[in-house]
């Protein structure tokens, strides 16, 4: 299996409403609040990790190809290939090819791992965009913003139990970039990135997304020096 060519694909990743990617709160502060996000340690400037984009679409492509009920919850794994319908084989290697395979209990078929061979996908953190930082700096306002929330009670109609989440405010900006790894003999495996991330501007990223919280779009996206958001919005679901 020989490396043909390694793709570097670059975007803006807009956010078109607040995003809250939480992080662990080791201390408690008075006033301060309950859900932060995660940020740099040195800058204390918010970002989407890149592992947070990763199982985003690894999850949504899996819910589109129907494997998540095969695998009961859990991701994709090699040995599940041969209970998906025979139709959506060729599809659950290529999401395989690009997200990789956990190493699996019992042993796993060797011809069938070192066909789909290595990941594909890499994925990095995401950090601002410097000028949207710049343009927060100059006006004098923060990178984030505190959201109350709370719980009506349905007999008083009252509000209780209210909570805090810090959230990366709309209209943020942030670096986008990923490579693909190109092997001889793979085929199709950008119309399925492509699919992913369409469906990630379809339903958002981090959470609460129930609440409106993380929609998301993408403002560019190139591949060397190809326009890529054509191909992201043409993309059509994997099972027909």
């Amino acid at each position: 299996m020989r490396l043909i060519q390694i793709d570097k694909i670059t975007g803006t990743l807009e956010l078109v409403t607040g995003l809250h990617i939480g992080a662990s709160n080791a201390e408690m502060h008075i006033g301060g609040t309950d859900n932060p996000v995660v940020a740099h340690p040195l800058t204390r400037e918010p970002y989407i990790p890149g592992s947070s984009l990763k199982g985003k679409l690894r999850s949504l492509l899996e819910w589109e190809l129907g494997s998540v009920a095969v695998t009961e919850g859990n991701p994709l794994g090699f040995r599940d290939l041969a209970r998906l319908p025979a139709d959506r084989r060729e599809h659950g290697k290529r999401l395989l090819q690009l997200f990789g395979g956990a190493p699996e209990s019992g042993g796993t078929n060797t011809a069938l791992v070192q066909e789909i061979g290595p990941t594909r996908l890499a994925f990095w953190d995401c950090s601002l965009e410097t000028a949207w930082v710049s343009e927060m700096k100059d006006r004098a306002l923060p990178l984030t913003e505190v959201k109350t929330e709370n719980m009506i009670d349905r007999i008083q109609g009252v509000a209780k139990h209210p909570r805090n989440t810090e959230r990366v405010p709309a209209g943020a900006r942030f670096q986008f970039t990923l490579t693909l790894r190109q092997h001889e003999g793979d085929t199709a495996l950008l119309p399925m990135l492509w699919r992913g991330l369409a469906l990630l501007e379809l339903t958002g990223l981090g959470g609460s997304g129930s609440r409106g919280y993380g929609k998301v779009r993408f403002r560019e996206l190139t591949r060397g020096e190809e326009d890529c958001l054509p191909e992201l919005h043409r993309s059509r679901p994997l099972v027909a």
